[in-house]
């Protein structure tokens, strides 16, 4: 799917001067909270990420890791 940004891009393109300022003044700005700002540091995964105590894993990597950072699994299947 097209985003308005990129369909504005398209119709600028004969016009370099123009999609020039446009791209420079309108590009998206990672914000903080966004999805993609938030990344795995081990596999650079998005999505499913743990940021508790900084640790900024996504689930499966958690996972993998938990048992050396000292965390338990609790529960009937434990």
């Amino acid at each position: 799917m097209e985003t308005a940004y990129e369909r504005i891009l398209k119709t600028l393109k004969n016009k370099p001067a123009k999609s020039k300022r446009f791209a420079k003044f309108n590009a998206h700005k990672l914000q903080p909270h966004d999805m993609k700002a938030r990344k795995c540091t081990r596999c650079n995964r998005m999505e499913g990420h743990i940021r508790i105590h900084g640790l900024n894993y996504c689930r499966e990597c958690f996972r993998e890791v938990a048992p050396e950072l000292g965390f338990k699994k609790y529960g009937a299947e434990a």
